[in-house]
């Protein structure tokens, strides 16, 4: 039985924007979908969110798949890298960010939630032993995430990118509630 974690954005909750309908195309005899809650999401806290995370995974394996979006990206590589190596399936990352835009922490509140995740070094090293099944999607016009991300991601992760047009930051507030290239790159990872 393949395990599929979905991790949610800042702000966020696990009903949000693509989630459900994520877990309900994925969901069979072969995938369980994990959704949950993560804690204080209004201020998210790099020890609690991979804290909470370790709490709901009981076993990581070649069966084991991840899926963040935007700062749940970062939780599940600030997760990863607490573990002993071994081989989960494959990752996907919806909106990923190592930086942010002005706009997405021009207030103190925002910068001072994100200058944690900003400023504390993730191994990338260790992360790539995990799998070579990475793939990561940007959107042309995402408000908070540059495209130069991508060019990061790609340098430090050899992940696969995809580019989609006019969707934003990918979520509930761009009123992206299905998007077909989410499905198919989880239908690639996990085949």
């Amino acid at each position: 039985m393949n395990k599929i974690y979905i991790i949610h954005c800042w702000d966020g909750t696990k009903e949000d924007g693509w989630y459900p309908w994520l877990d309900k195309e994925l969901s069979n005899e072969n995938n369980k979908v994990y959704r949950f809650n993560m804690p204080n999401t209004a201020n998210p806290k790099i020890e609690e969110w991979v804290s909470f995370l370790d709490k709901q995974i009981e076993t990581l394996d070649d069966k084991t798949y991840f899926i963040g979006h935007s700062i749940g990206c970062q939780t599940i590589l600030r997760y990863l890298q607490t573990k002993d190596i071994c081989k989960v399936g494959g990752i996907l990352f919806v909106a990923p960010w190592l930086d942010l835009l002005d706009y997405a922490i021009e207030d103190e509140d925002s910068y001072n939630t994100a200058k944690p995740w900003l400023t504390i070094p993730i191994n990338f090293e260790k992360i790539k032993k995990f799998t070579n099944n990475i793939s990561c999607i940007f959107s042309d016009n995402d408000y908070f995430v540059s495209l130069d991300q991508k060019d990061k991601f790609e340098e430090l992760l050899n992940v696969k990118t995809i580019i989609v047009n006019n969707k934003g930051h990918i979520s509930q507030d761009d009123n992206v509630y299905e998007l077909k290239e989410i499905l198919e790159e989880c239908k690639k990872m996990i085949k």
